[in-house]
């Protein structure tokens, strides 16, 4: 069993520093804020009285004991309640680390109470539309006891525990939501899997759905650097934290420790408003995923075109997402059933997205899957494949250390859907391959388009997006395999979106070529006339680090890569091309 798989590290705990919030001390009790009442300076104050139940104790199935704050309206008017599940602490929204986050991004502080959870629904606003709101510091953190896990079934069994509990408080209508993003996404479904009976809708807003291939091993490679970053920044405790890094080490491969850690997304019943973005390069295949795979019959996706902190405390945003709780946990009859099923974004990179275009599906019913066929004598891209085979490459330590192919749009062309490589490939010198891919926009003259998803766009978040911190500059559509796990999980795989099995290692021997398939992020973009797309493939990453900061991958190549094309090696891009 994984439990037995499992690997754990000495916490630390919570201490005063960068961290640590105003209400981050241990001091149990009710007490009643008033309207006006303003955390610190830079925080909006609150337009209602709002009563604040400070670390109540909650005991877990298993006798564990974690400590929660509930915030909700002064009165004897019972509520629904929406819950932020996540390992940072449920004081931490006015810590100087998310205030430095919000400028990182460029936000104004002034737009949250302080009282939110990192990442988490703002108190001060939902306590004043007749919702209280729950942040738990989850087993394991600051003064809950246990040992904290990352995302895995546990984390749904402990939420299901808290949400009964909720429940049937006093001051609960017995309605329950969840809403966050990221890791308060994540949590989202797995909890919702477990089928708490008082769970009534869930929004999770941007979040990985399967640890192995999103966080610690996409495509196969051990790219562990925001996976390190989590691990020693956040999972403060009295306890022992999961050791993940460790973990990755000791499976390569897919296998139950891993598999326990995915979802059980036919589980997944409960309405769901789900957001996502095409450019998050952490949080985007696996938002994808679980919107795919859920089973909820009453499921909304919104596909935005910015960055996730910025999209998620939009005032119009949080309009819309009261509209989804009034309707699913109040019983309002608001119109919200008439809210498209799908609302995807159609990327320009130079000022003129589209946003909130209307569908019944991701992708939309108008979209074909259109093979755009490399030609490695030419280095273009065409409709028809090349009848002449023919080759490209590059050796791995040389300048240039990439490959890539052209195509000019004559007319008006939109992509809207899931992009996948199937590429023929050798590798020369070496009986291996980690390979990345990047489908790029350029404009009429050959100029890489590039679009900043955060309102900061001043000379720091230049610099750190220059090779690294994709989540806050958009540079194209990505993917990557390591050439030796190319075998396909034909329960999971379609022909629009691969799905590797990743349990199983196979080597290439000299001379060996191979057909491989390798799922890129989704995308939303549109082509002006003259406009072209370039498709990158090399051995290096090619957008660098998700987060800034971060340690950065060093793929394991050596030799050189050649790419295969035309004749009975016909290598493709496969486009989602819009026909109407």
């Amino acid at each position: 069993m994984s439990d037995g798989q499992k690997v754990f590290t000495p916490s630390q705990p919570l201490e005063p520093g960068a961290r640590y919030g105003i209400l981050s001390d241990f001091e149990p009790g009710t007490r009643t804020l008033e309207a006006g009442f303003q955390i610190a300076p830079p925080f909006k104050p609150l337009p209602v009285d709002i009563v604040l139940d400070k670390d109540v104790a909650v005991t877990l199935r298993d006798g564990v004991t974690i400590y929660v704050d509930v915030f909700r309206p002064a009165g004897t008017e019972r509520v629904p309640v929406i819950v932020a599940w996540s390992p940072y602490g449920k004081g931490q929204g006015s810590s100087a680390s998310v205030m430095g986050i919000f400028g990182m991004v460029g936000l104004d502080n002034a737009i949250v109470s302080g009282l939110e959870k990192f990442e988490g629904p703002d108190p001060a606003y939902w306590c004043a539309r007749g919702y209280a709101i729950c942040n738990p510091d989850i087993r394991g953190i600051a003064n809950s006891e246990g040992d904290s896990v990352i995302w895995d079934r546990q984390e749904g069994l402990d939420c299901y525990d808290l949400i009964e509990w909720l429940g049937v408080q006093d001051w609960c209508t017995g309605k329950v939501a969840m809403s966050g993003t990221s890791y308060l996404a994540v949590s989202q479904w797995f909890t919702a899997a477990e089928q708490p009976p008082h769970l009534a809708a869930i929004n999770p807003w941007e979040g990985v759905s399967d640890v192995y291939r999103d966080l610690v091993l996409r495509g196969g490679m051990p790219d562990t650097g925001f996976a390190r970053q989590l691990q020693d920044n956040s999972y403060f405790g009295k306890g022992q934290k999961e050791d993940i890094l460790t973990e990755a080490e000791r499976h390569p491969l897919m296998d139950d420790l891993w598999e326990n850690k995915i979802p059980q997304f036919e589980n997944i019943t409960v309405p769901a408003y789900v957001v996502a973005s095409y450019s998050n390069t952490l949080h985007t295949a696996g938002t994808f995923r679980a919107w795919r795979r859920m089973a909820s019959e009453d499921k909304w996706l919104r596909v935005h075109n910015s960055q996730e902190w910025p999209d998620y405390y939009d005032e119009a945003n949080v309009e819309d997402l009261r509209r989804f709780f009034d309707h699913t946990l109040k019983g309002e009859d608001n119109g919200w059933e008439q809210t498209p099923r799908v609302r995807y974004s159609l990327l320009d990179l130079q000022g003129g997205d589209q946003i909130n275009v209307p569908a019944d599906q991701f992708p939309p019913a108008d979209v074909t899957s259109t093979k755009y066929y490399l030609d490695g004598r030419t280095r273009t891209l065409a409709t028809t494949a090349p009848d002449a085979e023919a080759t490209a490459g590059y050796a791995v330590a040389s300048h240039p250390d990439l490959v890539s192919f052209v195509t000019r749009f004559d007319e008006e062309t939109t992509l809207v859907g899931y992009p996948k490589a199937h590429l023929w490939v050798e590798a020369d010198g070496s009986d291996d391959m980690d390979l990345f891919v990047l489908v790029q926009k350029l404009d009429a003259y050959g100029t890489p388009l590039q679009a900043f998803t955060a309102l900061n766009q001043g000379a720091l978040a230049q610099d750190v997006t220059e090779r690294g911190a994709s989540i806050l500059r958009y540079k194209g559509s990505d993917g990557r395999l390591r050439v030796s796990m190319r075998h396909l999980d034909k329960a999971l795989a379609t022909d629009d979106v691969p799905a590797h099995a990743f349990d199983r290692v196979e080597k290439l021997s000299p001379g060996e070529v191979v057909d491989v398939e390798i799922d890129l992020l989704p995308v939303g973009l549109t082509f002006h006339p003259g406009e072209q797309l370039r498709f990158l493939i090399s051995g290096r990453s090619l957008l660098g680090t998700m987060m800034p900061g971060i340690r950065e991958y060093e793929p394991a190549n050596s030799g050189r890569h050649v790419i295969h094309t035309g004749g009975d090696r016909a290598s493709y891009l496969q486009l989602p091309v819009k026909t109407a």
